[in-house]
């Protein structure tokens, strides 16, 4: 299963609407992916969590993350999660892609190394091409399409890339010896 996590819990993001785009994109290429945002997760309830974590993280095989910048690395809400969620379940021997979303310049690097630093604790293989978007605002429309042909290209080969990765390298339950 393919979990695209949308990492910020503001409503009406331009990271949900890079999400959407990925999503949209991958079911183009006939592969099914969730969405999960984060803008509706209750941190204080702690039965709905375990649902989500139950229902979602736990069964995914391969993530894609999208995460804005905030300050120099990604959000809050997005470690929360992480630190909440029973970690080996959840996290041990996945696949992930790393996709940053930023109104300025660096597309959130710095954020998403922090991630990729997180993630390889975690026992997470990070594919190994980070995409960060940058000027977020010059290259999605208002209708949460991508208006920048470089940038639509650049997310395609994006996901051409992670789709050839992630088969080409199986999870280590399932190499045989």
């Amino acid at each position: 299963m393919i979990t695209i996590i949308s990492a910020t819990n503001r409503k009406g993001s331009n990271t949900l609407k890079i999400s959407n785009v990925y999503q949209h994109i991958l079911q183009s290429k006939g592969i099914h992916a969730h969405l999960y945002s984060l803008e509706d997760m209750e941190m204080e309830n702690m039965a709905d969590f375990e649902k989500m974590e139950d229902e979602i993280l736990i069964p995914t095989s391969h993530f894609i993350i999208v995460s804005p910048e905030y300050n120099g690395s990604f959000p809050g809400v997005l470690k929360m999660m992480i630190d909440k969620s029973r970690v080996q379940l959840a996290w041990y021997n996945k696949k992930v892609m790393l996709t940053g979303v930023s109104s300025g310049r660096a597309g959130n690097l710095r954020g998403l190394d922090d991630l990729s630093n997180i993630m390889n604790h975690l026992k997470v293989t990070v594919f190994p091409v980070k995409l960060p978007i940058s000027t977020i605002n010059n290259v999605l429309g208002s209708d949460g399409e991508i208006t920048d042909a470089n940038t639509s290209k650049v997310i395609n080969q994006h996901l051409d890339d992670f789709i050839i990765w992630a088969a080409l390298n199986p999870r280590p339950e399932t190499i045989k010896i």
